[in-house]
C-alpha cells in the first residue's frame, strides 16, 4: 500500500441551514410544542450527522418516527450490514435478490440518470472506491492496470431489475450512496407531512430538504460552503420547499506523496477521481433523491457537459464553482441568490 499524507476532511456537510433553521446541539425536546416552537432530534446513521427540525404540536411523535424510519433505511441500504438489501446482492453469487420496495425505487432512479447522463452516475464504481481506500479510510493511489482491471465490472447495463428482484453479475458490487441520502429525505419529508407537520427542515449529512416555510411564512435560508475554505461559507440562497444538495471535492479527500490531492468522487470513464473542472456542485430541486444523484453525476460531467444537460430540462436549478474560483447559478434563483464570498459570480444563460 502507498504511503500518503492523509488529510481527511471531517466538513462533509457541503450545506448548512442558517438564519433560525440550523439544528443546535442538545435541542432535543420531546414536549409538546406549539406552531413557532422547534422540536429537533440529533441522530448519526448512514455514515453521517443528522439533524431533522420540526415546528408544531406533532413534532415530537412526527420526528419519532422519523428517526425510526431512518434507521429502517439503513438496515435497507446499507453496503457493509449482512442483513441489508445491497450486501445480499453483492453476495448473491449473480443470482437474483428480492428486496425492498425502497431498494427497488433507488435501484430504478440509479438506472434511469445513469442512462440519462451517458454513465456519470455509477452505482457499480464501489470496488474502485474501495481501492483508493474512501470505504475504510485507509487511503492509497492504485495503480492504472489496477483500475483497469477493476473497471471491467462496472458497466451499468448488467443491472439487472425485474419486479421486486435485483441482479448483478457475481463478480460486480454496487453502493447506493449516491442516492440514499436524498432518498431518504424524501421519504422522512413525506412522513412528516402525513403526521401532521407543516413546517421542517431536515439535514442529513449536508443534504438539507425542508417541509413548508418557515413557522412565520418566509423562507428558509440555507447557505452553501465555500469548497476553498470549507470552514466558510460561499453564498446563501432562499428556498420554499426544497431540497439543496451540494457535492464537492473538498468534502472527503486525501493528499498523496505525489503532493496531489485525490477525492472521493469517481470519474466511471477511468476509475480517478472526477476532475472535469468543478469543485463544486449544488443542485435545487422537489426531489432530493435527484438532487442527489444530479449532483454526483453533474460533477463528473464538468461545467460545459453540466450546463448543456441542465438547458435540456431545467425543472431544477444549480450552483456551479469552477476550478478557477468562479460561481454560476442559473435563473431560477437569481432572486434568491446572495453570494458572500469574494468570488466573482455570474448567471447562467437558459441558451
Amino acid at each position: 500500500m502507498n504511503r500518503t499524507i492523509i488529510l481527511f476532511s471531517l466538513l462533509t456537510a457541503g450545506i448548512l441551514a442558517t438564519s433560525g433553521c440550523s439544528s443546535s446541539a442538545g435541542d432535543t425536546s420531546s414536549g409538546s410544542a406549539d406552531s413557532t416552537s422547534a422540536v429537533s432530534r440529533d441522530i448519526f446513521a448512514m455514515d453521517t450527522f443528522m439533524t431533522l427540525k420540526a415546528y408544531g404540536e406533532n413534532a415530537p411523535e412526527a420526528l419519532d418516527s422519523a428517526v425510526l424510519r431512518i434507521e429502517e433505511l439503513e438496515h435497507e441500504l446499507s453496503v457493509t450490514d449482512a442483513d441489508s438489501d445491497i450486501h445480499k446482492i453483492n453476495t448473491s453469487g449473480g443470482n437474483a435478490v428480492e428486496v425492498s420496495e425502497d431498494t427497488m425505487n433507488i435501484l430504478n432512479k440509479a438506472v434511469s440518470v445513469s442512462s440519462d447522463t451517458g454513465g456519470a452516475l455509477n452505482i457499480c464504481i464501489y470496488p474502485v472506491l474501495k481501492a483508493w481506500g474512501f470505504t475504510a479510510d485507509e487511503y492509497r493511489i492504485p495503480t492504472d492496470s489496477e483500475l483497469d482491471e477493476l473497471l471491467m465490472n462496472t458497466d451499468m447495463s448488467e443491472v439487472m431489475l425485474s419486479g421486486n428482484s435485483a441482479a448483478i453479475p457475481a463478480d460486480y458490487s454496487i453502493d447506493l450512496g449516491a442516492l440514499a441520502k436524498g432518498y431518504a429525505s424524501d421519504e422522512i419529508t413525506e412522513l412528516l407531512r402525513e403526521n401532521g407537520v407543516t413546517s421542517a427542515i431536515i439535514s442529513l449529512g449536508g443534504n438539507v430538504q425542508s417541509l413548508g416555510n418557515k413557522p412565520d411564512g418566509t423562507e428558509w435560508k440555507v447557505s452553501v460552503r465555500d469548497p476553498f475554505a470549507p470552514d466558510s461559507d460561499m453564498c446563501i440562497v432562499s428556498i420554499g420547499e426544497k431540497a439543496v444538495i451540494t457535492s464537492g471535492n473538498y468534502e472527503r479527500y486525501f493528499v498523496g506523496e505525489d503532493g496531489k490531492r485525490y477525492w472521493h468522487i469517481i470519474d466511471p470513464a477511468d476509475g480517478h477521481p472526477a476532475d472535469n473542472g468543478l469543485v463544486s456542485v449544488t443542485v435545487i430541486g422537489s426531489s432530493g433523491m435527484e438532487c442527489d444523484a444530479l449532483s454526483t453525476s453533474l460533477f463528473v460531467m464538468g461545467y460545459p457537459e453540466a450546463v448543456e444537460f441542465w438547458r435540456k430540462d431545467p425543472h431544477y436549478d444549480l450552483i456551479l464553482v469552477t476550478d478557477e474560483g468562479r460561481i454560476y447559478y442559473t435563473p431560477g434563483i437569481s432572486d434568491s441568490f446572495t453570494n458572500i464570498s469574494s468570488m466573482p459570480a455570474e448567471m447562467i444563460s437558459e441558451e
